[in-house]
């Protein structure tokens, strides 16, 4: 392919990337869009149903954000809620909701099938004409002498040769980051834009809440099946629809309570030890039909998958609504970006997250065609790639050393469902140490080299969420420390991140405390 030239550049094909490239192309900007995969095709989304928060203007939009605030621990950002919601409500009714509205979906949300929504998203974007390389993931990104981002420099995953797209502005929409758990279609969600952001520079937002986890049930021999079952009124994934059955443990008990009802006595079921079942006379027919032959006395065993990222709520800072990150000339949409200002400490569940790439997306795509307009593409512009961890010519380490030593410290809910000082302090300590290794050890040539830059990334995420988790002294949200086991009030700040050799985290602002112009949202 050579070097391609555009005024925007989107990094990832998913629901946030073509958003954030069609409003891209709408500003008058040539942009091109590359994907680790097939645009319309990988990730979550295309894995079945999609929940979207939408909520009509009025009293019930006011409530549903009073209510996400007080659900999100009070980090949230009511004025984001309320834009959030307005820019999904108009784009929803511009391309989505005609012919997807879902039978059950609540007044809070609608649900749409996820891969007919991507393809309709991608044939909007070839009609505008941006150009759509699949099976290119990016590896670094460039930048100009002053640390402008211009562009990114990648692999072809089929024939391994180079390519590079040189840009006045690039959009990361890579999505979260799973650890390789086998959630359905988040194999491609590893942090690699998290890492590529952060060697540039960028900083990093809530990655405290990066802990998330859904049910599964196991003896299905494929969990992806399971998920792309079409459930109306359910969101992606076999978890929300499991939430419609009655679970227990061992003993017969019925699993509840907390603030998160069921699904937080499941897991801190299964992170004691115990087993946990859901009825399977209650769930929805088309899952009830397809797990009937694993099932056992009328139950379903269940096990937790971890999400990391991808729903809960950490990722790269946002410095403005254009969603522009720390680094400039790069902005970042959807689950690469922190949703703190929208989700708080929950994590994308009930539809924000789906609203989200939609909001982020239109958002970053329309900041990053501005800002090329003012500065320029510049072909004769001088860029260089950010150096990187795990790109060496000659590779000295096996990338799936260091992806299971992650996932030892990742996937176990002992680990990051529970988590405390000792558990965090043993954890950094073996990360911290496996770093210098991995960095100068990973590499490879051709196509080899994004499988030594996904260990990379995926311990580069975990370092960042376990010194962020450590610094957080209260439970909130998805983030529960069994040494201090209360939300602390003086804790209601983010703790922004970053480094990639040596982990830094700080408050982003001192404790607002009672005086915060949304105080009354939580006691209306």
């Amino acid at each position: 392919m050579g070097e391609l030239v555009a005024d925007v550049l989107v990094v990832g094909g998913g629901p946030a990337g073509a958003w954030a490239a069609l409003a891209a192309a709408r500003g008058g900007a040539r942009v091109v869009l590359v994907d680790k995969a097939r645009c319309g095709a990988a990730g979550p989304t295309a894995r079945g149903p999609v929940s979207l928060w939408y909520v009509p203007p009025g009293p019930a939009r006011d409530e549903a954000v009073r209510q996400s605030y007080a659900h999100g621990g009070n980090l949230g950002d009511p004025d984001w809620m309320h834009r959030v919601l307005e820019e999904t409500h108009r784009r929803v009714d511009q391309l989505i909701r005609p012919g997807y509205r879902g039978p059950g979906d609540r007044p809070a949300r609608i649900t749409v099938a996820g891969d007919t929504y991507l393809g309709r998203l991608r044939r909007s974007l070839v009609v505008a004409g941006v150009r759509i390389l699949d099976h290119h993931p990016a590896l670094q990104l460039l930048v100009d002498g002053a640390g402008v981002v211009g562009g990114a420099t990648g692999v072809r995953a089929l024939g391994g040769t180079d390519w590079t797209v040189r840009a006045a502005a690039v959009v990361l929409a890579t999505g979260g980051c799973a650890f390789l758990s086998g959630g359905a279609g988040t194999d491609v969600d590893t942090g690699d834009g998290l890492l590529m952001a952060a060697e540039a520079g960028g900083e990093l937002s809530g990655m405290e809440f990066s802990n998330a986890y859904s049910l599964a049930p196991i003896g299905h021999s494929r969990l992806a099946e399971v998920a792309a079952v079409p459930v109306p009124g359910v969101a992606a994934g076999p978890d929300p629809a499991l939430h419609s059955a009655t679970l227990y443990d061992d003993s017969g008990a019925v699993l509840g309570g907390g603030q998160f009802g069921s699904r937080a006595g499941a897991f801190a079921a299964l992170a004691d030890g115990r087993r946990v079942y859901a009825a399977l006379a209650e769930l929805p027919e088309p899952l009830r039909v397809q797990l009937a032959p694993a099932a056992a006395a009328g139950r379903v065993l269940l096990r937790a998958v971890a999400e990391g990222t991808v729903r809960g709520g950490g990722g790269l800072r946002l410095i403005g609504y254009d969603c522009a990150t720390t680094v400039s000339g790069l902005f970042a949409a959807g689950d690469v970006a922190t949703r703190e200002p929208v989700t708080g400490a929950a994590g994308g569940f009930g539809g924000q997250g789906g609203a989200w790439a939609i909001a982020s997306g239109a958002w970053a795509g329309a900041g990053a065609a501005r800002f090329a307009a003012t500065i320029g593409t510049g072909r004769m512009r001088r860029v260089r790639p950010v150096p990187g961890a795990g790109l060496n010519a000659v590779p000295g380490i096996d990338p799936r050393a260091v992806v299971g030593l992650v996932q030892e410290h990742t996937l176990p809910l002992r680990r990051s469902y529970w988590r405390s000082a000792g558990s965090l302090h043993d954890s950094i300590t073996e990360l911290d140490a496996l770093w210098p290794v991995a960095e100068f050890g990973l590499g490879g040539t051709g196509a080899d080299r994004l499988y030594a830059r996904q260990a990379a990334a995926l311990l580069a995420v975990a370092r960042w969420t376990k010194y962020s988790a450590l610094a957080r002294t209260e439970s909130r949200g998805m983030h529960r420390r069994t040494d201090h086991p209360a939300e602390a009030g003086d804790w209601r700040v983010r703790l922004v991140s970053g480094g990639v050799e040596s982990v830094w985290v700080r408050p982003e602002q001192p404790d607002p405390g009672a005086a915060t112009p949304w105080a009354d949202l939580t006691s209306a």
